[in-house]
């Protein structure tokens, strides 16, 4: 069953090739959606795909890569919007 979750994630989660990771995690696994640095420091991630994806998704994003420190991942669960043809990483 398609699902999307709407997260923030904190910690240090920027400059340290956050968005590039989750990326290449959501292409993986076949999600489609976005990742962007917020002016709080956080990330915000958008991903829709199959709800047991997402959930693998969301253990990987509580990892991050090396160099980051993950406080917390807050994901909300929302019907999909079908408005991603792939994921893709926002520069502001």
């Amino acid at each position: 069953m398609k699902k999307r979750i709407e997260c923030k994630i904190t910690g240090r989660v920027q400059m340290v090739m956050y968005r590039d990771f989750a990326a290449r995690k959501a292409r993986t696994l076949l999600l489609c959606g976005s990742a962007q640095n917020m002016e709080d420091g956080s990330v915000s991630v958008v991903a829709e795909g199959e709800e047991t994806q997402l959930v693998v998704f969301i253990k990987k994003l509580h990892q991050g890569p090396i160099l980051a420190h993950v406080e917390n991942v807050n994901c909300v669960w929302r019907e999909p919007k079908n408005e991603y043809m792939n994921f893709t990483i926002v520069y502001k």
